[in-house]
């Protein structure tokens, strides 16, 4: 009965939020925060501001320090990001460049909140673990100057929205914006 109440539930909230989320005709149309962006892309159920999904993977989800395709890459609360941030890997380039697509990042148009595809993410960490890294910013058309730390990947079981990635993504691009500089 308990496992009833908690579909319904589920579903009930399911409904209300669909009923006032705006309809985006895409994923990639999306104007918001992180946290819901990368819920609806990953398929990963983790409610909460993006520094507390770390923590509130454990038991719940495969949580590791290696970069896949649809994982949610965490990022640790700071000065500069005080709620944290999470994105979700769209492809792995190589050992130490992995492409991500996330919201809230980079200014479109003078304002946040847009996503954006496809976007360099550089492991910059002295152990290659991907503790530090740099990403991709608009404003500077390349990666920014600051390093983020990291608390690590969670690995959802969902497949990963189609939208994640694009059908053409800029590897070599993506490789020049990591090495380059």
């Amino acid at each position: 009965m308990r496992s009833l109440y908690h579909s319904i539930a589920a579903t009930a909230a399911l409904v209300a939020s669909a009923a006032t989320a705006p309809a985006h005709a895409s994923l990639l149309d999306y104007v918001g925060q992180c946290v819901p962006f990368a819920r609806a892309a990953s398929g990963i159920a983790i409610y909460g501001d993006a520094w507390t999904w770390w923590d509130s993977a454990e038991g719940r989800y495969r949580r590791g320090d290696t970069p896949r395709t649809g994982a949610v890459i965490v990022f640790a609360k700071s000065a500069r990001l005080p709620l944290g941030h999470v994105a979700v890997v769209s492809r792995v380039v190589e050992k130490r460049v992995v492409m991500l697509t996330h919201a809230n990042w980079s200014r479109q148009n003078g304002e946040r909140g847009h996503t954006e595809q496809d976007v360099t993410l550089y492991d910059v960490s002295p152990g290659n673990d991907w503790s530090d890294v740099k990403v991709w910013y608009r404003d500077s058309e390349g990666l920014g100057g600051s390093v983020y730390r990291v608390k690590g990947f969670i690995y959802g079981d969902a497949r990963p929205a189609r939208e994640l990635t694009g059908r053409n993504p800029d590897y070599v691009g993506a490789l020049i914006d990591a090495y380059a500089r």
